[in-house]
């Protein structure tokens, strides 16, 4: 184990310091300062080595989080990155934006801060880039089985790795213009400079996997078509129908899903030319939805040289501290402060829109805005609690409902669940034969280190398909199994 006396040492949580407000809001760079070895060590030290490591189950990819934490602290960071692949292929994003639910199960949370798990895991990764540990793992032999991935973010990708580490031969479509999904366009450089999907998409082309961006299945080629040409077909396709907000203004110039300020923004740090850009600069900016879409346009208008920023969440402020219906090894529901809170603005809860308001030229210039109170078991706007809150740009950032249906559903017959998610048995497979689904498009809305866990499932049960027998993990179960509906 680490030190065995490391937890009764170091008893406080040591996280590296984000960059000042300032300078940061000045660029597009990830906050964070370098961290200190000597700290990392430290707080790895920290680590009992429990008999029962309840952060394996946290982890839906059920890290060897001790193993690696005690090889930290030894200062063998080879063999550290070595542990950490064996369970998760991309460490450089979850380490960067997962929430780490491993942290709220650390059994040290019991009486004292957990262990920075999180901070440890980026560590290793970084380091591993750094020395050139990140090498390419070709298969030995082809299987002369072919696949199609479809979608390009984590747990696509997290497919592709492993079926083309089995031997197949993988090929992963894109409607972008680039490779990475979500993590390409849907996360601001502040939270992960997009180098990181460079150096992993050049290790996964080394290996063999093929990439195929700007083709969209269902329009440029056909879902059939794809069943034909390969002998398997995963949907990754994500959870992208964003969830809307139906009151009185909502087609006002000035209104904006989320998304679409935020991709915008991307290809623009990226350096393309992004005609008529939705921008906040000079600009009065209210974000509804208290979630981490929210907080990453609140960091992007920041950056942009918004006049103002006004966070509206229409349930309760979270409480500071675990709440008693939450108790460890759960996960709690707390009040965060990203570091786009740090940076400015004003964040409300209890904030019921009620309407969006208009100038004389169809722009939205306010928004109507009550307090929520529960009436029946729903929350609705308290009358007589109404006032304006001056906008320019309204982004709502409420979520997602569900994957895009219109192709699926037309061309292959694709049945979904009652909550608008691909239909799916126990072994990821689809009714449609030879068609699997992963990550997003089959469990709805969810954490970034449960689509790479449901990546690498899925590839086990394509592989096992394809095969009849299979050597791939898979660390997890689907969660919304059809029923009646058996394996192929």
């Amino acid at each position: 184990m680490a030190d065995p006396k490391g937890f009764l040492k170091t008893t406080e949580r040591e996280l590296p310091a984000r960059r000042p407000v300032p300078v940061r809001i000045l660029d597009w760079k990830e906050v964070y300062e370098p961290g200190d070895s000597a700290v990392l060590r430290r707080q790895a030290g920290r680590c009992m080595d429990c008999g029962v490591p309840f952060c394996h189950k946290g982890c839906p990819l059920g890290n060897l989080i001790p193993e690696w934490n005690d090889l930290t602290w030894r200062g063998e960071g080879r063999a550290a990155i070595e542990r950490l692949h064996a369970t998760n292929n991309f460490p450089e994003f979850t380490g960067r934006l997962c929430p780490a639910p491993c942290e709220s199960s650390c059994v040290l949370g019991i009486n004292q801060p957990a262990v920075t798990i999180k901070q440890v895991e980026v560590s290793i990764i970084d380091e591993a880039v750094s020395n050139g540990w990140v090498e390419p793992e070709p298969p030995e032999r082809l299987t002369g089985k072919t696949v199609a991935v479809v979608g390009s973010g984590p747990a696509g990708l997290a497919a592709a790795q492993q079926l083309t580490r089995a031997g197949h031969t993988v090929a992963v479509y894109e409607r972008d213009d680039r490779i990475g999904g979500l993590l390409r366009y849907g996360i601001p450089d502040f939270k992960m400079e997009k180098r990181h999907i460079e150096m992993r998409l050049r290790q996964m082309q080394d290996e063999g996997t093929r990439f195929r961006a700007g083709v969209e299945i269902g329009t440029d080629i056909s879902w059939d078509d794809l069943r034909a040409r390969y002998d398997a077909v995963l949907v990754a396709t994500g959870a992208t129908v964003p969830r809307d907000l139906a009151i009185p203004g909502r087609d006002l110039a000035g209104v904006h899903y989320a998304m679409e300020y935020l991709v915008e923004s991307n290809k623009a740090v990226a350096g393309d030319a992004v005609p008529n850009q939705i921008t906040a600069e000079g600009k009065h900016v209210v974000v509804i939805g208290g979630g981490d879409t929210g907080a990453d346009c609140i960091g992007t208008a920041h950056r942009q040289g918004a006049l103002s920023v006004t966070n509206l969440a229409i349930g309760k402020q979270p409480p500071g501290e675990r709440p008693d219906t939450q108790p460890w090894p759960m996960t709690p529901t707390l009040f965060e402060v990203a570091s786009a809170h740090e940076e400015g603005g004003e964040r409300a809860y209890l904030a019921s829109t009620v309407e969006f308001l208009s100038n004389d030229v169809g722009e939205v210039r306010a928004l109507l805005v009550a307090e929520t109170e529960f009436v029946d078991g729903k929350r609705v706007p308290k009358k007589g609690t109404e006032r304006e809150i001056p906008a320019d740009l309204v982004l709502i950032a409420m979520g997602f409902t569900g994957p895009e249906q219109d192709a699926l559903d037309a061309q292959l017959g694709t049945r979904f669940t009652s909550r608008g998610n691909v239909e799916r048995a126990a072994d990821y497979q689809t009714d449609t034969p030879g068609v699997f689904v992963a990550g997003d498009a089959g469990r709805g809305q969810s954490l970034i280190v449960w689509a790479i866990a449901e990546g690498r499932a899925a590839a086990s049960a394509i592989d096992e398909h394809l095969m009849g027998v299979t050597s791939l993990p898979a660390p997890v179960a689907p969660t919304d199994v059809a029923i009646g509906l058996q394996p192929a």
